[in-house]
């Protein structure tokens, strides 16, 4: 039997694909440093099992396939704060940010159809889009850059007729960067021109260090009936197994053909919408809070890095991404020999290795991503076990 070319051309996630490598150190004795993932290590606000703990009802009932009302309300109120006004009908409830990529897709997109996105990008835009036929053109930005966007006539040159829509992460995973005003009204303008739609994936917004503000495509005027906002509470509120996302759009014949979507697969699990809606309540301040104990983690990884002989970086602005150039061939093979072969007083570090984040062949293979995750004395330790890891790994390959 043949299985369908559609899940066999699917790659595997950069992410998760060497989980089995670090599973054989740990059960070697190691202890290993994830920062291959982006599973923040920061607890989860005690509103979130206090609301579904309050929950008081005999019966797990099916939620509605547009989502719990009260989950609606307190999304509605978190865009309200930035000026952003959505109607009940403008904000679909999703299993995850991931499910709202993938129906974001299918309403966009035919089979063949091309979404425009900035490389590197999160490797599993590979995956939702082509689990539906959909094909990703890279707009490839660079290191030197900050990853920021190149000239707009750069980027209308890859637009064809089965250009259907740009999406983006803002701030950036893997990269960090934060999008300037003057990138955001390009995106805006060439939409316009194009008849394009604008995906714009808002799960890291709020997360913007040394000043800068993670500002939402919500606030640009003139593209209500192009924007797609894609929203989550897995990063901001480190609920990232609650699986709550959210689609967020004025355009209401779109909406009602997500519905569609939404009302094939049933519901999303109703319990863990009554623990998001608490989340989304919580003040600015914790946001804040947040905030400022990953731009301390930032600052961390990034001073470790500049100071280790070949690490090539720039300061990411937000999220809690970035990628590095190693000075080695081939990142990935660095990565699994830091967990086979390397330890230091039986510990280790796992990175992601940066060329699944890139749709261009060739582009990545020397760079690794890291999610500082860890809290500070996990991050300095880590980062020091890179350092020597490094230094010994040179050694044997020169």
């Amino acid at each position: 039997m043949k299985l369908s070319e559609r899940v066999l051309s699917l790659k595997e996630s950069p992410v998760r694909k060497l989980v089995p490598v670090a599973n054989r150190a740990k059960e070697a004795g190691k202890k290993v440093y994830h920062l291959n993932i982006g599973q923040p290590d920061i607890k989860t606000p005690k509103v979130f099992m206090e609301a579904i703990n309050n929950y008081d009802t005999d019966i797990i009932k099916y939620s509605f396939s547009y989502g719990e009302p009260v989950l609606i309300h307190a999304i509605q109120d978190f865009f309200k704060r930035d000026g952003i006004v959505f109607s009940d009908k403008n904000i679909l409830i999703t299993n995850g940010g991931s499910e709202a990529v993938t129906f974001a897709t299918i309403a966009v997109c035919d089979p063949g159809d091309e979404i425009l996105v900035p490389e590197p990008f999160y490797t599993n835009y590979n995956g939702f889009t082509g689990e539906v036929s959909a094909k990703i053109k890279p707009i490839t930005t660079k290191a030197e850059d900050g990853y920021h966007l190149p000239k707009k006539a750069d980027i209308v040159k890859l637009i064809s007729p089965k250009t259907k829509a740009i999406m983006f992460s803002n701030p950036g995973n893997p990269t960090g960067t934060i999008l300037r005003q003057d990138e955001m009204d390009m995106i805006a303008e060439i939409a316009i021109e194009y008849n394009l739609f604008i995906i714009s994936d808002e799960v890291y917004r709020g997360m913007a260090f040394d000043g800068l503000e993670g500002i939402s495509m919500g606030t640009i005027k003139g593209i209500e009936d192009r924007l797609i906002i894609l929203e989550s509470v897995s990063k901001r509120y480190s609920a990232c197994g609650a699986r709550i996302g959210a689609i967020c759009s004025r355009n209401e014949e779109l909406m009602a053909n997500i519905l569609k979507l939404c009302q094939a697969r049933l519901c999303v699990a109703t319990l863990e919408q009554i623990g998001a809606a608490a989340l989304y309540k919580l003040p600015q301040s914790y946001t804040e809070s947040i905030k400022n104990e990953y731009q301390k983690r930032r600052d961390i990884a990034y001073n470790a890095l500049s100071q280790i002989p070949g690490v090539v970086c720039k300061k990411p602005t937000g999220a809690f991404y970035f990628i590095f150039q190693l000075p080695v061939e081939d990142a990935e093979e660095f990565i699994v020999w830091m967990l086979e072969d390397f330890e230091l007083d039986g510990e280790t570090i796992m990175l992601a290795p940066a060329e699944g984040f890139y749709a261009t062949p060739g582009l990545g293979r020397n760079e690794a991503r890291i999610a500082y995750v860890l809290n500070e004395d996990g991050m300095k330790r880590a980062m020091y076990i890179l350092e020597k890891g490094l230094e010994a790994y040179q050694q044997i390959h020169r």
